[in-house]
């Protein structure tokens, strides 16, 4: 439970009590609890879609819960998206990439990514079935946060002095097949077929994030992954409505 304790307080801004102990590598070994602190904080989206449905249309509905994810993780992986969508736009080497994202500043592609961001996974929380609805807000979090275990296990960080030198301290193939263990049922669970698929979705692209990204810097760093983790929520959600619009049709 302290690992579980330690996921919650890097993933979300929630008053959490501090662990009796911190050790070196907890954060890396705390990673195999990602999936369950993403099924958690689904969980807050889930209590809220229940209180605001009978006080707000869909629309207003939807766009709050997109707000209130927003707020519950303190806008972290949001910034990993602004600063990728920079360090992509920027031109020159590696070390060019790492310095426009380290940037406090955002540029104009890392907004224009970012409002895209936003509104695409609006338009898809919006396109999911109603009855469907609660069981993706519940999955479709901790399936983006077992995607950031995904780009990080096996990785090398980027930078020698990043966040991603504490992750991958203590990350090993154990904390990977937990959080696999964890994710699927809890996928199924939700969504039956529809959430392996959207579990293979978000799978495939942490893969493809991890390959592209150690191709181009020889390493992932934390906005990579918070940048995976923020487009694997809204490919999650693709997953969902596609499936769904698939499996109606047979």
């Amino acid at each position: 439970m302290r690992h579980l304790l330690i996921a919650l307080q890097f993933l979300t801004i929630l008053p959490l009590p501090s662990p009796k102990r911190c050790e070196a590598g907890d954060l890396g070994r705390s990673t195999a609890w990602f999936p369950l602190a993403g099924f958690l904080i689904g969980g807050l989206l889930w209590l809220a879609d229940l209180a605001l449905t009978p006080l707000f249309p869909r629309q207003l509905t939807d766009a709050l819960l997109v707000t209130l994810l927003a707020l519950i993780t303190g806008g972290l992986h949001l910034d990993g998206l602004a600063d990728v969508c920079d360090g992509l736009a920027a031109r020159g080497d590696k070390q060019r990439f790492l310095e426009v994202m380290k940037d406090s500043r955002v540029g104009a592609i890392g907004v224009t990514g970012l409002v895209l961001g936003l509104l695409v996974k609006y338009a898809a929380l919006l396109a999911v079935p109603m009855d469907l609805k609660r069981p993706a807000l519940l999955a479709v979090p901790a399936l983006a946060r077992f995607a950031q275990l995904v780009v990080l296990a096996g990785s090398r960080s980027a930078r020698p002095d990043g966040l991603g030198n504490a992750f991958l301290a203590g990350l090993g193939p154990n904390q990977l097949l937990l959080a696999t263990a964890t994710i699927l049922p809890l996928a199924w669970l939700s969504l039956q077929f529809t959430g392996l698929v959207a579990w293979l979705v978000v799978t495939l692209w942490a893969l493809l994030t991890r390959w592209y990204f150690t191709r181009r810097l020889g390493g992932i760093s934390g906005d990579i992954v918070g940048c995976a983790s923020e487009l694997a929520e809204l490919l999650a959600l693709l997953a969902v409505v596609a499936t769904t619009a698939i499996l109606t049709r047979i």
